[in-house]
């Protein structure tokens, strides 16, 4: 008798959502990808975290606008209970004080809900990945709250400091010294403006026509070159940079 090989476990998702039509909507859909097992569902965030402690997630998918206490209040505590689950926001919410709250919060990622369905499970995949991921729109707004941080204006949004797009230190300029050389190469450069885009590693594999295990080893230059711990940053850097 041949033994078949062992298939792949599936990644365990628990959606927190208080409409529930949208909630069992995603449910069924994500449950057809067979790379995913939707092990719980919560209305609001208390449920959620019952659901967090009892069924021990991998990833939590998390809308922000629950009753009670908001999604973005409530990541500290789901990790908490149950702290080797992902979470990854999937929200309507475009505020930028959201945006900077979750991912201060321990969010790995913040996506809006007008995404398309194949590019929301290819995130989740990414996100199990070590992956960080942000809506496009979103990275614009990540830039617009890092800028704002030093505002004085009441209520500004503030960047948390480990997204702060941080400039190395090879990189800054002395007093009466002319600017130190990029230290990025050309393709490096190639593919962290396709990183600000949002686009995964198989993405710009294709688009560059190189390998993926190339761009990732690439990624992992370009973030050490500049500092960075993330893709997140890496994006922000980007982004920052090119509308300097």
């Amino acid at each position: 008798m041949t033994v078949g090989a062992p298939q792949p476990q599936r990644i365990r998702l628990l959606v927190v959502d208080d409409h529930k039509l949208f909630r069992r909507g995603l449910t069924a859909l994500l449950s057809q990808d067979e790379r995913f097992e939707v092990v719980a569902e919560a209305g609001d965030s208390g449920e959620a975290l019952r659901c967090a402690a009892h069924d021990t997630p991998d990833l939590i998918l998390l809308d922000n606008h629950l009753p009670g206490v908001r999604g973005v209040d409530a990541i500290r505590s789901l990790k908490e209970v149950a702290p080797l689950a992902h979470v990854l926001m999937l929200t309507v919410s475009e505020d930028e004080d959201d945006l900077v709250a979750a991912l201060n919060a321990g969010a790995e990622g913040y996506l809006l809900k007008t995404i398309d369905s194949q590019e929301l499970c290819e995130s989740i995949v990414r996100v199990m990945a070590g992956d960080s991921v942000l809506s496009p729109q979103m990275t614009r707004k990540l830039v617009t709250a890092f800028r704002a941080r030093g505002a004085p204006a009441s209520g500004a949004a503030t960047a948390p400091a480990e997204l702060e797009p941080a400039v190395p230190a090879a990189n800054a300029d002395a007093p009466g010294e002319p600017a130190a050389r990029d230290p990025l190469s050309a393709r490096e450069r190639e593919i962290l403006a396709l990183v600000a885009q949002g686009a995964a590693n198989k993405v710009i594999a294709r688009e560059l026509a190189i390998a993926e295990t190339t761009v990732k080893i690439h990624v992992q230059h370009i973030l050490r070159k500049l500092g960075l711990s993330s893709r997140v940053q890496a994006a922000v850097y980007a982004t920052a940079r090119a509308g300097n």
